[in-house]
């Protein structure tokens, strides 16, 4: 992923440092640090915020469904308790 505004302000705020003077050069020296910068960006491999976002609804809607489950389970656990203590004394009548 590329994120092109973010580039694009670095290259601006790189753009400002260097000479005015230096003409062709300075085209050139834009040019290999853009170059640079997008190779970097790519190795990166960065998400968009969009993508960040999404994933973390996702995730949670999964800790959601995942304590209602837990608290579903421990109900179910505490019915079975008293059930099986009921029918683990065996009758002396």
């Amino acid at each position: 992923m590329q994120d092109q505004p973010f580039l694009d302000r670095l290259m601006n705020d790189i753009s400002r440092h260097l000479p005015a003077d230096l003409g062709r050069l300075r085209q050139e020296v834009e040019h290999s640090v853009r170059a640079v910068l997008n190779e970097t960006m790519t190795r990166l491999d960065l998400i968009s915020r969009e993508e960040f976002e999404i994933q973390q609804q996702v995730l949670e809607r999964t800790r959601a469904k995942l304590e209602a489950l837990e608290k579903q389970v421990a109900e179910l656990e505490g019915d079975a308790a008293p059930a099986a203590a009921g029918r683990g004394a065996p009758d002396q009548g």
